[in-house]
């Protein structure tokens, strides 16, 4: 099996790939998943707010001919950077999904190797914590998990929530619980729902990691 490398915006994505996708590809016989912190700066890390940062994050990791790995994103569509390759262009799709889909052409585009493709989450990480309300049961109070639930009813799937930048899955999170912490309590939320929960009602979430199985045989 091929080495995989998940470029991330920052540490509850790469919290979220160590404890919950590795060892779930560890299954499939992947053994070597490293999440890479977009790099900002020559000395920082996380965030990003141009795409240059994330292109430059991506580019050293494939100047080796070497062919026994691939490289992929995991960053949030809520927010992304204005300067994407075709962003406009993107942004006139019908749809948030082709909107996605084809920003994430672009990038691959751009990038232009085939070890690498790139992967964009509708809408963001905090989505993927709504696919049960599990998580939130035993995380939060009752009175807060009756509001979670209360959207998790609304949506059959997790990625469509989002109906405005005050309605993004992050910020309906904050304003259920002001004092949320997205890398701790998040990943623990992920840990307690399970993989398995996230993938059956995350399709665009789950195709990718079908993808990076496929791609690292």
């Amino acid at each position: 099996m091929k080495r995989v490398y998940i470029v991330v915006e920052g540490p509850t994505e790469q919290e979220f790939v160590n404890s919950v996708v590795s060892p779930y590809l560890q299954d499939f016989g992947i053994l070597n998943v490293t999440p890479i912190l977009v790099r900002t700066s020559r000395t920082g890390r996380g965030g990003m707010v141009n795409y240059s940062h994330l292109s430059n994050t991506i580019r050293p990791l494939l100047i080796s001919e070497k062919s026994d790995y691939i490289v992929t994103t995991f960053i949030d569509f809520f927010r992304i950077p204005h300067n994407m390759p075709k962003y406009d262009e993107s942004m006139r799709k019908p749809s948030k999904i082709e909107q996605v889909e084809s920003l994430e052409n672009a990038i691959n585009e751009d990038i232009n190797d085939r070890r690498f493709f790139s992967y964009i989450q509708l809408h963001e990480f905090e989505a993927l914590l709504f696919s049960s309300n599990k998580g939130f049961e035993y995380y939060f109070s009752d009175e807060l998990s009756e509001e979670t639930a209360s959207i998790i009813s609304s949506y059959d799937n997790p990625e469509d929530i989002n109906t405005s930048p005050e309605g993004a899955p992050s910020k309906r999170l904050l304003a259920i619980k002001s004092d949320y912490n997205k890398v701790l309590e998040g990943n623990l939320i992920a840990l307690t729902i399970g993989i398995k929960s996230i993938l059956e009602k995350c399709p665009r979430f789950s195709k990718w990691i079908d993808t990076i199985i496929d791609m690292a045989k």
